[in-house]
C-alpha cells in the first residue's frame, strides 16, 4: 500500500471516530508503529490531525466514541483519579459519575473501609463489587454503550440519595471558568452536586477552552478542582473559594 493510500485510510478512520490510538491504527492497517507514526507526523504537518499521548484526533473535532475516550489522555486521567481517590476516607459515601476520568478512581479504592460508591456506570459498580466495595448502581437507560446510564430513572434514583463527596467530569471548562455540560448528564450532575456535602471536578489539559452552550455551573460552585497541571492564576484568583488540587 502506498503512503497516500494509508493517509486516506487513517483520515477515514478519524472521520468516523473523531479520535483513535496509534495501536488501533497499527492493528487495523497492519503496519509497524514507526510507519504509522511517520504517517501521523505528515498529517500533523499538514494540520489535518493533532497527536497526544499515543493517540490522534482530527483538528476539527467530532464526538469521540467511549471506547477511545478511555485511552485519550490516560496518563493524566490516572494521576487525577489517584488524587481523587486519596480524598475518599473510610466510611464515606460518594457519588462517582460515568466519565472515563472518574472511572479510573476505582483502581485506587482497594483497601478503603466501609465506603459506599453511588454511580451511573455499570462497569464501575461491577468492578467495585468484585473488590468487596459496596456499590449502588443508579439504573436507567444505557446512553453510551456498554455501561453508561442516564435518563429519568437515573435522575430520580439519584434524588433519593445523599453523599459525603461527589466526583465528576465533563467535556471541559471554558475560558471564563464555566463547566460545560451535555444534555445527556446535565440534570444528573446537578443532582449529584446538590446532594453532596463536597463536590470535586476532575480536569485534564485536553478539557481546557471547551466550547458549548450548556453550562452546568462555574468553578465557584464546586469545592475542588483536581488537575495534573496548574490552572491560570486569573482563574484561581477569580474563584478563590475553590480549592485547586494538583495531582502529581
Amino acid at each position: 500500500m502506498y503512503q497516500n493510500e494509508r493517509l486516506e485510510l487513517i483520515l477515514n478512520i478519524l472521520k468516523k471516530n473523531g479520535y483513535t490510538t496509534v495501536k488501533y491504527l497499527t492493528d487495523e492497517l497492519h503496519y509497524s508503529n514507526a510507519t504509522i507514526s511517520r504517517d501521523l507526523a505528515l498529517l500533523e504537518a499538514r494540520k489535518l490531525v493533532k497527536r497526544s499521548y499515543g493517540g490522534v484526533e482530527l483538528e476539527e473535532k467530532h464526538g469521540t466514541p467511549l471506547v477511545f475516550r478511555y485511552h485519550k489522555m490516560k496518563p493524566s486521567k490516572m494521576k487525577v483519579a489517584k488524587k481523587a481517590a486519596s480524598l475518599i476516607n473510610d466510611g464515606d459515601t460518594v457519588f462517582i459519575d460515568a466519565a472515563t476520568s472518574t472511572q479510573y478512581i476505582g483502581h485506587y479504592l482497594e483497601g478503603k473501609k466501609d465506603i459506599t460508591v453511588i454511580t451511573n456506570n455499570m462497569a464501575l459498580s461491577i468492578y467495585l463489587g468484585d473488590l468487596g466495595i459496596d456499590a449502588v448502581c443508579l439504573g436507567g437507560k444505557i446512553v453510551e454503550a456498554p455501561s453508561m446510564l442516564s435518563g429519568v430513572q437515573t435522575v430520580e434514583n439519584a434524588r433519593k440519595l445523599h453523599a459525603d463527596k461527589a466526583f465528576f467530569s465533563t467535556s471541559g471548562i471554558d475560558d471564563n471558568g464555566n463547566i460545560i455540560s451535555s444534555d445527556t448528564y446535565h440534570l444528573l450532575h446537578l443532582i449529584m452536586i446538590e446532594n453532596s456535602e463536597k463536590t470535586y471536578y476532575l480536569l485534564d489539559k485536553d478539557k481546557l477552552h471547551a466550547k458549548g452552550n450548556m453550562s452546568l455551573c462555574d468553578l465557584s460552585e464546586v469545592d475542588g478542582v483536581i488537575a495534573d497541571f496548574d490552572l491560570k492564576s486569573r482563574l484561581k484568583k477569580e474563584f478563590n473559594n475553590t480549592e485547586f488540587i494538583l495531582a502529581k
